[in-house]
């Protein structure tokens, strides 16, 4: 291990401190048999991290922040800058028997060797080296004795976590963290603006102790800022303590300091990877690159393009879409690394500690162009300095402050671009293989920083292990994924201690939308990285292959663990507003899950979930709108069929319900949700419109009925608004009727208004009897007289005659000349002739297409444009009447009924010749259009053996069809 940067010392009762500035890389001969793991620095203070899992600290301990509670150290391991070859110091007139135990030195560093072989480390200074005295045997330990170390200048273990195996530290200005194997985590140090999650604001703990309130929950990783700390636990939630002076905790504007773990409920749901502390800032990254920056944003830190605070979590959207995989945070500034290893910085540049080649703030994030064109594999930020390690070279880069000689480059100055870090450093062993001189390399395994500190874990060439790559994600440290690794190690503690403590965790877990959206991501090329309103970033191929998995009988208790962690904790906690995308995945997971296609599940999982969507906000719908329109259409198909068989179940059992409200929520969920995936489908065309037919609703419901309490609540919202208000009606979701229920439905409605009608006409027919003027009586019925020779004439006549609510009584039709009383078959015959005679070539209203066996409006004809209303109005009285007619026209007609834009597929339906045509066109490869089809916009009609040529847009003869306009409208 190496180390470089700024030690200040001090040991109570001395009025002086020793100061010592190391410029660059030192060798730290830190128990030189044992390995260390991690580093982290505080504001004065040190903590190491063995391998085996103990923790050894070293620095000021003012407020107990190096884990004990003695004034001082014993002499113990030192951490120290050791030169590779150590050299005898020169004394003038020391004693053979002084050199023959040896005083040695080493940078600012001096050693002294007792008789008895007691080794003490002081600081040098010319004092030492100005001292002319003889030395003998006798007062060897005179000379060394003052100068022993200050308080907490060599590392000594906490033995308060001697029987903990630790896996993770992190340090706050004057405070410490440590984090178990098992997951819970201890703290120790200053402590009074409850940076300590003890729930105290004691001005110093001495010892580690167990914060209690996160006992519950297996901790993964953890950040401390200055004052604040942020925990990050295995099932996806996220908890921050300590001061709150800028917003740092997330946690909103009403919270103070908190001297317990709070939740930050901001950002639930999001699978996050890492959570990062500054000076008095937080970031939390997600899997997918999703950054969230809050707290103290003066110089620029967040990046949010501002220098105003942030008391919750705020997207930094200028970098999703740069993949981001590693965030470290300075004091006042933020470094991420993204995963093709570029480096971008932001925040405060006062010392040049972002890499632009200048001492500005940037508000935004920044690119390091110096660092352009290397594979950036790990970086760190100290107080004022930042560090970047690219493998590809070997080198270490460093930039920021430099007047405590943090940067390593052998000077004390500010420097403002990345510069390599004085030293001979590689990457791996292959970098060194053809050099002579390779054993005096260091191959760096891991960087750390804090402070005015840096360490660097090193490898030599015989022994080497590789570089950590931050990119690299290790799934130990974030938010836990419910894959087949993980099933399999529930399946065998459940087995093996199917005790409340085991079951938890594992609920937990599974109770997590954080863990399920982090569970089944799209690798391929990446493409997780693009999660956005109209990407979902998830496999949903790999999420049906593991719920299949888990059917099987080998897995029935983690399937009745999900189960109930679905039932009882995820779907009812599914927040209305998400706050990312990311969050939104668990709506796309969920009706995957099988036994949501069991009815026994429809009433506790296949609702609430409709329910849970339903209660999203307007944009997060809109998200998973986009979302469905994406998905294939066997998953689109697979969702409607599921809420039709929650449909049909609920009116099969309505009369179970004891709770009527019950009911009419329930089926309001269902029936909404069909309307929202029928709306998806007019846009994205997944499946037929019939497939949301539901044909049992025929024998289920009185269609009659339904239709007359969905006309009286439509009325009863203008004029009373308490008639049914509570009354679900299926008419108002008339895509699931299927031809037979709409039969039905309109043969309601159009008796409805027949009789509404008709009670109106007797009504004014019994108000003119009683004012006396029956000559004004209306007739209750519409009665046309016709006669055979003048059809469409008399036709025209009678209806223009007639008003709108006229045309709502019964028909009845009386051809002249003719006794016979209308009960219908009149009635019948006159539709018939009135269209075959309207219908006729000879008025040319309409052209015949024979491969087709369908009709269309002609581009000429020789009757007025009344006849076009005519037959209008003829088809509407023909369906009113109950009365069937053979039209033979194209979808393309209903289209523009509805204002819907007919396209090349009506075409081909109307004329396959003609659309296959076009349709070659369009699909023709080749460069030479112009040549192979000799086409211009114009069209040839044929009209009564004239051949007649159309311009389809201005000048459409002269220009030529190409490749670039081919798709050109009019």
């Amino acid at each position: 291990m190496l180390c470089w940067g700024y030690w200040s010392l001090g040991q109570p009762g001395i009025s002086t401190n020793l100061r010592g500035i190391v410029a660059e890389p030192q060798v730290c001969g830190f128990i030189s048999d044992r390995s260390v793991k991690e580093v982290a620095c505080g504001g004065n203070h040190s903590v190491f991290l063995l391998e085996d899992g103990e923790v050894y600290t070293c620095g000021l301990n003012t407020k107990g922040q190096l884990g004990h509670e003695r004034e001082g150290n014993k002499p113990g391991s030192f951490v120290g800058a050791l030169p590779e070859t150590p050299q005898k110091a020169c004394l003038p007139g020391a004693i053979p028997d002084v050199l023959a135990r040896g005083f040695l030195t080493c940078g600012p560093w001096a050693l002294g060797i007792s008789r008895k072989g007691f080794v003490t480390w002081s600081i040098c200074t010319p004092l030492y080296v100005q001292c002319t005295r003889c030395y003998t045997s006798s007062n060897v330990r005179a000379l060394v004795q003052p100068l022993m170390p200050p308080e907490g200048f060599m590392a000594e273990q906490i033995g308060a976590l001697a029987d903990q195996h630790i896996v993770h530290v992190a340090c706050g200005e004057s405070h410490s963290l440590a984090l178990s194997d098992r997951g819970q985590l201890f703290s120790w140090g200053a402590g009074s603006d409850g940076q300590l999650g003890l729930m105290t604001t004691e001005d110093s703990v001495a010892v580690p102790r167990l914060i209690q309130k996160l006992n519950q929950q297996t901790i993964l990783q953890v950040s401390c800022g200055n004052w604040h700390c942020l925990a990050l636990a295995a099932d996806g939630q996220f908890f921050t303590w300590g001061k709150n002076s800028h917003g740092q905790l997330g946690l909103g504007k009403e919270f103070s300091s908190q001297a317990s773990p709070q939740r930050v409920r901001s950002l639930e749901g999001i699978p996050l990877a890492q959570v990062a502390a500054g000076g008095a800032h937080s970031f939390a990254l997600s899997l997918s690159g999703a950054v969230f920056g809050w707290g103290m944003n003066n110089a620029g830190q967040l990046g949010l393009s501002d220098e105003e605070d942030r008391e919750s979590p705020c997207h930094v959207k200028l970098l999703r879409t740069q993949k981001v995989v590693y965030i470290s945070c300075g004091e006042e500034h933020t470094a991420v690394l993204t995963k093709s290893g570029g480096v971008f910085t932001f925040g405060a540049g006062s010392c040049g500690q972002l890499g632009h080649d200048s001492m500005n703030d940037e508000v935004n994030p920044r690119r390091v162009l110096e660092l352009m064109g290397s594979e950036v594999t790990q970086i760190a930020c100290g107080r004022q300095h930042t560090l970047a390690f690219v493998p590809s070279s070997g080198l270490i880069y460093a930039f920021g402050c430099g007047a405590r000689g943090q940067l390593g480059t052998g000077h004390t100055c500010n420097v403002k671009c990345p510069s390599p870090v004085k030293g001979y450093w590689a990457a791996h062993s292959g970098q060194l293989s053809a050099r002579a001189d390779r054993f005096k390399y260091h191959i760096v395994k891991q960087i750390f920083s804090g402070g005015d500190q840096t360490f660097v874990l090193c490898s030599k060439y015989e022994n080497y292990s590789p570089a950590v790559d931050f990119r690299t994600v290790n799934q130990a440290h974030y938010t836990s994924l419910i894959n087949d690794e993980t099933i399999a190690v529930w399946r065998q503690k459940l087995s093996e201690h199917n005790n409340a403590n085991t079951i938890n965790g594992v609920v937990q877990i599974l109770s997590s939308a954080a863990c399920w959206n982090g569970s089944f991501l799209e690798k391929k090329i990446d493409e997780h990285f693009k999660t956005s309103p109209r990407i979902p970033g998830i496999d949903l191929n790999s999420t049906r292959v593991l719920f299949e998995k888990l059917m099987n009988s080998q897995h029935s208790m983690i399937l009745e663990q999900i189960l109930n962690s679905f039932e009882s904790c995820l779907i009812p906690q599914l927040s209305s507003s998400p706050p990312d995308v990311e969050a939104m995945r668990i709506y796309l997971i969920l009706p995957e899950f099988p036994l949501l296609q069991d009815s026994k599940y429809y009433i506790t999982l296949t609702i609430p979930l409709a329910m849970a969507i339903l209660r999203l906000d307007t944009n997060p719908s809109k998200v998973l709108d986009n979302w469905w329109s994406q998905v294939c259409p066997k998953y689109f198909m697979k969702l409607v069929n599921l809420y039709k068989g929650a449909v049909v179940y609920l009116l099969r059992g309505r009369k179970t319900f004891l709770i009527p409200v019950l009911f009419n929520n329930y089926i309001t969920a269902a029936l909404k949700l069909l309307e929202k995936l029928y709306k998806v489908n007019l846009k994205v065309k997944h499946v037929e419109y019939d497939t949301f037919y539901i044909p049992e609703i025929s024998s289920l419901v009185d269609i009659q009925e339904d239709y007359l309490m969905w006309f009286l609540h439509q009325a009863g919202m203008k004029a009373r608004p308490s008639i049914i208000q509570d009354a679900v009606t299926l008419c108002s979701y008339p895509f699931i009727f299927d031809a037979q229920a709409k039969t039905k439905m309109l043969q309601t409605d159009a008796e409805l208004q027949m009789q509404v009608a008709v009670n109106g006409a007797n009504l004014q027919n019994v108000f003119m009897l009683l004012t006396l003027e029956p000559l004004l009586a209306r007739s209750p019925f519409l009665v046309l007289h016709v006669r055979r020779n003048n059809l469409v004439g008399d036709s025209l006549r009678e209806l223009s005659i007639h008003s709108d609510i006229d045309l709502k009584k019964p028909l009845k039709v009386i051809f002249d000349g003719e006794e016979a009383v209308d009960a219908g078959g009149v009635t019948k015959e006159f539709f018939l002739l009135l269209l075959k005679e309207l219908l006729n070539p000879i008025y040319g209203m309409f052209t015949y297409y024979p491969d087709s066996n369908l009709l269309w409006f002609s581009d000429t004809c020789f009757v007025e444009h009344n006849w076009f209303h005519l037959i209008g109005i003829t088809c509407g009285l023909a369906i009113y009447n109950s009365t069937v007619v053979d039209l033979h026209f194209p979808l393309a007609l209903y289209k523009k009924l509805l204002n819907a834009k007919p396209g090349l597929e009506d075409l081909k339906e109307l004329s396959p010749t003609e659309g296959r045509s076009l349709q070659e066109l369009l699909d023709y490869p080749g460069e030479d259009i112009e040549e192979t089809f000799c086409l211009n916009f114009t069209i040839c009609r044929e009209s009564y053996g004239v051949i007649e040529q159309r311009k389809l847009i201005p000048g459409g003869d002269k220009v030529t069809v190409c490749k670039d306009n081919r798709f050109q409208t009019r």
